[in-house]
């Protein structure tokens, strides 16, 4: 399928679901969107699919507080799910969001990879850890996306992406993408990893 073309301003918000009942019922490949609050995760949706506004970004992180279907040209979906690792929300509300991430990326048929979105400026968080760790663990393929890489000089790039891949304990058999949404760097490649999943 990585034949496909896709019109990829062809977008919409399909909806937005709390649980397995509000999941769109059909056969379309989806493809998750895992990330900190504040990593990126609606930019990157946004310059994928040539967009300015298509998700909302907000510099109020936890905003995403739903798992947001995003339909494109009726060939894939993008599935964005809640940032993690934001303070400012309850204990209880992240236990919550953690189940519902959990019973999308735990049951979900039409999942074939999910985009684990980390900055490139620091290291992972515990949360980003257990997250590739979970991914692991089910056996559920993983594209590392490394973002705001405009934010740091292009020669200091390897030695923030080896300390990333360290502390993930990285598989090198995955993919690593060094991605900036203001200069489009690893645009070409994100899509083609995305691609080569379907």
């Amino acid at each position: 399928m990585s034949e496909v073309y896709l019109n990829t301003h062809n977008a919409t918000i399909q909806l937005s679901a709390a649980n397995k009942s509000h999941y769109p019922q059909d056969d379309l490949p989806e493809i998750a969107l895992a990330g900190r609050s504040n990593v990126g995760k609606s930019s990157f949706i946004n310059t994928l699919l040539g967009r300015k506004n298509l998700a909302r970004t907000s510099s109020k992180p936890g905003k995403t507080q739903l798992l947001n279907f995003y339909n494109i040209d009726d060939k894939l979906r993008f599935v964005d799910v809640p940032g993690y690792g934001y303070a400012k929300v309850s204990k209880a509300e992240r236990a919550k969001w953690g189940r519902m991430i959990e019973e999308y990326l735990v049951t979900r048929d039409n999942l074939r990879a999910v985009v684990s979105l980390v900055d490139l400026r620091h290291l992972p968080t515990t949360e980003d850890v257990q997250m590739y760790e979970f991914l692991k663990y089910y056996e559920i393929p993983v594209i590392i996306v490394a973002t705001k890489a405009d934010k740091i000089p292009r020669g200091k790039w390897n030695k923030h992406e080896s300390e990333i891949k360290k502390k993930l304990d990285f598989d090198k058999n995955d993919t690593f993408i060094v991605f900036s949404s203001e200069t489009k760097q690893g645009y070409d490649q994100a899509w083609d990893s995305i691609l080569e999943q379907l």
